[in-house]
């Protein structure tokens, strides 16, 4: 569980840094330039979600549950991960209506998964894992949210509703291979097992 917590704590940390701590991330990139602070936090990313991934894997072992979900939830979960997924890709795509009136759709989609996978999971490191998620989510909104009104971030433009097919149909797609297999190839639970 030791291992969980300390991936939780450095993986949210480091994706909250222009947060808790903007003077940190301008020195960072004075000292590294821009491209060099990139490189740093892309490794520093993916170091602190391997760390998570093994310390959750760890955990799901040896913790126990917390609460039990009624059996309906897992089918909740599953339909608000089609959401989950739109909102995801309408975040990699330029902006149509769902990005534009997301405002930011990426970390509503973070929100989404975490929440649905709330409403399914009671075992312990799942509840810490994802309640871990739904908080960052929560604060990240509110931090964007300010810096939308201090001017400091201009939100992407409208451009077309055709992305908005795009997204529905990739966040179908992803939604549909999850459900069929990688879901339970990658985490080793079939999101439909009840």
């Amino acid at each position: 569980m030791a291992l969980l917590i300390v991936g939780i704590i450095l993986f949210l940390g480091i994706h909250l840094v222009r947060v808790v701590a903007p003077g940190f991330r301008q020195s960072m990139i004075a000292s590294l330039g821009e491209n060099g602070w990139k490189i740093a936090y892309s490794i520093a990313s993916v170091l602190s979600l391997i760390l998570l991934v093994y310390g959750f894997g760890q955990a799901r072992q040896v913790t126990g549950m917390l609460y039990m979900p009624p059996v309906w939830m897992a089918h909740i979960a599953v339909t608000l991960m089609l959401i989950a997924l739109i909102c995801l890709a309408a975040s990699l795509l330029p902006a149509g209506h769902i990005a534009v009136r997301t405002k930011h759709p990426m970390v509503l989609s973070v929100k989404i998964w975490a929440l649905s996978h709330l409403l399914a999971n009671g075992e312990t490191s799942s509840v810490l894992l994802f309640a871990a998620f739904l908080a960052w989510g929560v604060i990240l909104r509110i931090s964007l949210k300010r810096r939308e009104r201090a001017g400091e971030l201009t939100l992407r433009p409208f451009v077309s509703a055709k992305y908005d097919l795009y997204a529905a149909v990739i966040g179908v797609v992803a939604w549909g291979l999850l459900i069929w297999r990688v879901h339970e190839w990658l985490i080793g639970v079939s999101p439909l097992a009840v």
